[in-house]
């Protein structure tokens, strides 16, 4: 009877294991689509929405597949003294401020996508960094 037992436990908690891994979303790496340099809206929702949500809150439906989370875009100012930090968030998305979320096998850096993009024109990558900076800093909490 034990045996049955111990038998049945492990074949639910086989079924239990196989249930929590389906309901972990995939990830689809592909190229990023061109999108006009100078809407930093349609930008963001064409290259960080997936993860960061619409609304840039870190509710996307690819959010559940990064580890340790996807940050909340609209808390920036917030979380540094009423002010949002510009700089710091145009050198994240430009890859020259690692954040361990956008340096992993989750989250590519972005710098080198908008490159691609841009196909090599710096003025275009410049207006890009520019005007997408500019639309998550329009996203923030008073």
């Amino acid at each position: 009877m034990k045996a049955k037992f111990a038998l049945a436990m492990l074949l639910l908690g086989a079924v239990a294991a196989v249930g929590q891994q389906a309901a972990q979303p995939k990830i689809e790496k592909t190229s990023a689509p061109y999108t006009s340099p100078a809407s930093g809206k349609l930008m963001f929702n064409t290259y960080c929405a997936s993860c960061h949500g619409a609304g840039a809150k870190g509710n996307g439906p690819a959010a559940a597949a990064v580890k340790g989370g996807v940050p909340d875009l609209t808390m920036l100012a917030k979380s540094h003294g009423g002010k949002y930090p510009s700089m710091h968030v145009y050198e994240v998305i430009k890859g020259d401020t690692l954040v361990p979320a956008h340096g992993s096998v989750d989250m590519p850096v972005w710098g080198p996508v908008l490159t691609r993009v841009s196909e090599g024109s710096n003025a275009e990558l410049q207006q890009r960094l520019n005007n997408l900076t500019a639309y998550i800093g329009s996203l923030q909490q008073k």
